[in-house]
């Protein structure tokens, strides 16, 4: 199961509470991130958030932290989906092309890379798009109420 700290915003009365999680990157944690190109583009943007609504078995008040987790398994499909997927549309689209060129007698190999290209971004669409549908059936469970956050603000004499 990954687990993921959630910062509560809001929480109605019928147990919903709208949760906001900070999506990290691992560019910040390496030993080398000083010397890293990927790390200083990293490091250039902000870190984004995700806000979504989850159940409660009990009411929570916003700031209160969470420790969410999510199956191991639904993080395995999506990456699939969207890193596997293009691959086989790119080998798909390439044979496909090769066979199309030599049935038409058009330059194969320019018609391997037209079609791989096209497999490439249609997969990955596709990809894309059941990827959406499983992060809507993807459902956290709240593991941990952890409590009300601590904020470090700045500290006068």
């Amino acid at each position: 199961m990954m687990e993921e700290v959630a910062r509560v915003i809001a929480c109605d009365n019928q147990g919903w509470l709208r949760v906001e999680v900070e999506l990290k990157s691992t560019c910040k944690s390496c030993s080398s991130s000083e010397s890293c190109g990927t790390s200083a583009v990293a490091q250039a943007f902000s870190a984004k958030t995700q806000q979504f609504s989850i159940q409660s078995e009990r009411p929570c008040e916003p700031g209160e932290l969470l420790k969410l987790g999510l199956p191991e398994s639904v993080i395995l499909k999506a990456a699939a989906l969207v890193y596997l997927l293009p691959l086989l549309g790119l080998f798909v689209g390439a044979v496909l092309g090769q066979f199309v060129g030599n049935l038409i007698q058009f330059n194969p190999d320019l018609s391997a890379m037209a079609f791989a290209a096209l497999g490439t971004l249609l997969a990955w669409w596709f990809g894309k798009q059941r990827a959406k549908w499983l992060e809507v059936d993807a459902k956290p469970v709240i593991l941990a109420y952890l409590g009300m956050g601590v904020s470090l603000g700045k500290l006068t004499d």
